[in-house]
């Protein structure tokens, strides 16, 4: 099968193209021998089934980074390269197009963001570029769609040019073309770009930060409660209730199937929070009050990412971020942390550095809760008002921002300065962003959903034959003496191994205080990740590195478990 390589720097489009040119299907995959991820899919070209690859994007085909280095490989098994270029940043796109050009292999140059080049008042001849570089040249507006049936119908025209000017001559080059063919009139800064500036100074970036965040859990909490409320317990309660009514009849309340499979029985009826059976609980849970705060959340995500808003949340909080040992790009797998801390984990590839990796993973396993989590923990202590919610969660910050000082103190070593390319402001793709959207929500259902089945199947099974109990009492000194909560939420932290927001779940049947449910919240929070989590870390980080984060977490869970009981049991 003949292979299309679409190339480019960061931010030029690529992905926009490639969902132009693939659809809706797409596979995800990493480079044999890396960590660095890239996406294929496929297009029919000539009757003939032909794979395209979004190259990880590079400026250069001078490995310096692992994702160059597999740029690179790359070239060595494409037949044919797109060479996706920003119109609006031709100078600098030249670099690359210069050093693929000596490649010797077929090219296509796709001037993309053609539109906005005009919208900057820039003039490019095409004709010239075209002559100059000996490869066809294709303006592209991916957004719109604009140029793309060229694009397609001019890929027979590819052909490889060998580049002959030397790297030394390189940007002297690139500098007599582009005042060949490119000219720049007068305009004045639009309000994008004047936005685009005030996002990223201290004063005015900070504001616009708290003002987009407080938009986007706003946005989150609507788009969550209004899909519960008017969908998906009208959904359970009107159509699956009298299924499982019946099923609980034909099963017989209290044998040990109907244990497993309908739960326990509340005056002849179904508690979909406490009932804790495989259909009830097991499947209200992660499809009714989970997936709808997800789906919100990849949502406003997907939308911050496509729209330029989060490097520039990445390039204010960068100073912040160093005083953890970070730098400013650790704000992304962050961010996808709150969504599910998986994804997160996969998104530490972006820091260089081993260092920053294991002090990223360790802050987000310990101190960045899922939305799955969140949400249960916001249906647990909500009812109670704000002043539950805001211990939660500052204590996890301060968490986070405490425990980040000292791994900088103590592990040896620096943090790296940022580099990142700014886009400017614009309008998501729809597509794309529904495509974003769909993947990511559909991976909770795919891969979220049968884990909390899993856990209420072998919390029935623990229950049944005592294993909790026994845990329990074992477990009690600590539970009860440190954090002054019942043997009873044992269960729940022993789950929490296998899925958090099934624990979280497991403390609404029993009647804990607010001073309860605000310590075993955050203890379930911070103690241990979830066993998807911890699988990802010993693959990112090795089995020596995880249990030094595992330990570092078992020692904050035991110190800020026990100092909030005390604080609270004070306060009145």
């Amino acid at each position: 099968m003949k292979k299309i390589l679409l190339l480019g720097n960061p931010n030029v489009g690529k992905s926009v193209i490639f969902t132009r040119l693939t659809g809706t299907y797409v596979v995800a995959s990493n480079y044999p021998g890396t960590t660095v991820e890239f996406t294929k899919g496929y297009i029919k070209l000539k009757g003939e089934k032909v794979e395209v690859i979004d190259v990880p994007g590079i400026y250069s085909l001078e490995p310096g980074t692992s994702a160059e280095e597999v740029a690179v490989g790359m070239l060595k098994e494409g037949d044919l390269v797109i060479n996706v270029v920003d119109a609006t940043k031709l100078e600098r796109s030249l670099n690359l197009t210069l050093q693929l050009l000596k490649q010797n292999v077929p090219v296509v140059i796709a001037l993309n963001l053609w539109d906005e080049a005009g919208h900057c008042g820039i003039i490019i001849d095409v004709a010239k570029l075209e002559k100059i570089l000996g490869v066809p040249v294709v303006p592209t507006c991916a957004l719109t769609g604009e140029g793309m049936r060229n694009l397609v119908l001019r890929l027979k025209e590819a052909k490889a040019n060998t580049y002959l000017k030397s790297d030394q001559e390189r940007w002297t080059e690139i500098g007599k073309i582009i005042h060949q063919v490119q000219k720049v009139t007068h305009r004045h800064h639009t309000f994008s770009e004047k936005l685009g500036d005030a996002s990223i100074r201290p004063v005015t970036g900070i504001f616009i930060a708290g003002l987009v965040l407080f938009i986007s859990f706003q946005v989150i909490r609507f788009v969550g409660e209004s899909l519960i409320k008017y969908f998906f317990e009208p959904v359970f309660n009107i159509f699956w209730t009298p299924l499982m009514l019946k099923l609980s009849l034909i099963l017989n309340p209290g044998s040990f199937i109907h244990k497993i499979l309908i739960g326990e029985l509340f005056k002849g009826e179904i508690n979909y929070t406490a009932s804790f059976g495989l259909l009830t609980t097991g499947l209200f849970v992660p499809l009714a009050m989970v997936l709808p705060y997800i789906f919100a959340f990849y949502l406003v995500l997907s939308f911050m990412e496509d729209s330029g808003y989060l490097p520039r949340l990445s390039i204010l909080v960068d100073n912040i971020m160093h005083t953890v040992g970070l730098h400013g790009l650790a704000v992304v797998p962050m961010f996808l942390g709150l969504g599910c801390n998986v994804p997160g984990v996969l998104a530490t590839r972006i820091l260089e550095e081993k260092r920053e990796r294991f002090i990223a993973l360790t802050l987000m396993a310990i101190a960045i809760p899922c939305m799955a989590q969140i949400a249960l923990i916001v249906g647990l202590i909500g009812k109670y008002g704000t002043f539950g919610l805001g211990v939660v969660f500052g204590t996890l910050f301060i968490v986070w921002l405490v425990l980040g000082l000292l791994l900088n103190l103590i592990l040896k070593g620096e943090s790296p300065e940022i580099f990142v390319e700014i886009p400017p402001y614009r309008w998501p793709y729809l597509s794309v962003l529904l495509k974003k959207l769909g993947l990511r929500t559909a991976d909770f259902i795919l891969h979220g959903v049968p884990w909390v089945l899993f856990g209420v199947f072998l919390a029935n099974i623990l229950y049944v034959f005592k294993v909790i109990k026994f845990v329990g009492q074992i477990a009690s000194p600590v539970i009860t003496g440190f954090f002054g909560l019942p043997k009873e939420t044992v269960a729940a932290l022993m789950m929490g191994f296998l899925r958090k927001d099934i624990a979280v779940g497991m403390l609404l049947p029993l009647n804990l205080t607010m001073h309860q449910l605000i310590v075993a919240s955050v203890v379930l929070a911070m103690y241990f990740p979830c066993l998807a989590t911890f699988t990802m870390m010993i693959r990112e980080l090795g089995v020596k590195d995880t249990i030094k984060s595992v330990f570092i977490m078992l020692v904050t869970v035991l110190i800020v478990g026990t100092a909030l009981n005390l604080i609270l049991n004070r306060s009145p």
